[in-house]
């Protein structure tokens, strides 16, 4: 591995132990047995290795997602997507809080809009079969607050020093929305 993705991989363990608020490039120097200056040299400073970590955090919430089997039914796919998403946050939920609040920043991360086009994508592919019960924008807009909603019950179980969500509340904020979004059955039959 080289400086720079050694200085990276210790700025994202830095990042998933103790969130961006104790970000230290002290903490990231020590733990990629490197100087300041070589730091310094990579990434200008520490909002720069900050910046670079939060960067490839989504890089790999995207590949996950891209690596992930996806059904070739589009309502499974979504389900799927959705799933990906929370199981990230759930994982890495100082590191999703840091990637959330680059973006409240405004921040333009790449990775970020590819994650929302897969999702859009998938929507139309269910819009294309018929089965959006609203329109395409607010299925997206409906699936992409969910997700968000269910993955920040992850980062404030720890604010409110409780255990994480129950999957079966987070499967019924996913069914919630899927049930808002999605014709249902009994409802096309007797169309």
């Amino acid at each position: 591995m080289n400086t720079y993705d050694k200085i990276l991989a210790a700025a994202l363990k830095v990042l998933e132990e103790e969130g961006g608020a104790q970000f230290s490039t002290r903490a990231v120097t020590t733990i990629a047995q490197v100087t300041a200056p070589t730091l310094y040299h990579h990434f200008g400073n520490a909002d720069g290795l900050l910046s670079a970590a939060i960067v490839e955090a989504f890089k790999q919430l995207f590949e996950s997602k891209i690596a992930a089997v996806e059904s070739t039914i589009p309502e499974m796919a979504l389900r799927q997507g959705w799933d990906d998403y929370v199981r990230f946050a759930a994982a890495r939920p100082r590191i999703y809080a840091a990637m959330m609040g680059r973006l409240l920043e405004g921040a333009h991360i790449e990775a970020a809009e590819h994650s929302h086009q897969v999702l859009v994508q998938n929507i139309q592919r269910v819009d294309a079969e018929g089965k959006l019960a609203v329109s395409a924008q607010a299925a997206a807009d409906l699936v992409w607050a969910s997700a968000n909603t269910a993955s920040w019950l992850y980062v404030t179980a720890q604010i409110r020093k409780t255990p994480p969500p129950q999957p079966d509340v987070v499967d019924l904020i996913r069914e919630s929305v899927m049930q808002i979004i999605l014709i249902q059955r009994a409802n096309a039959d007797s169309k």
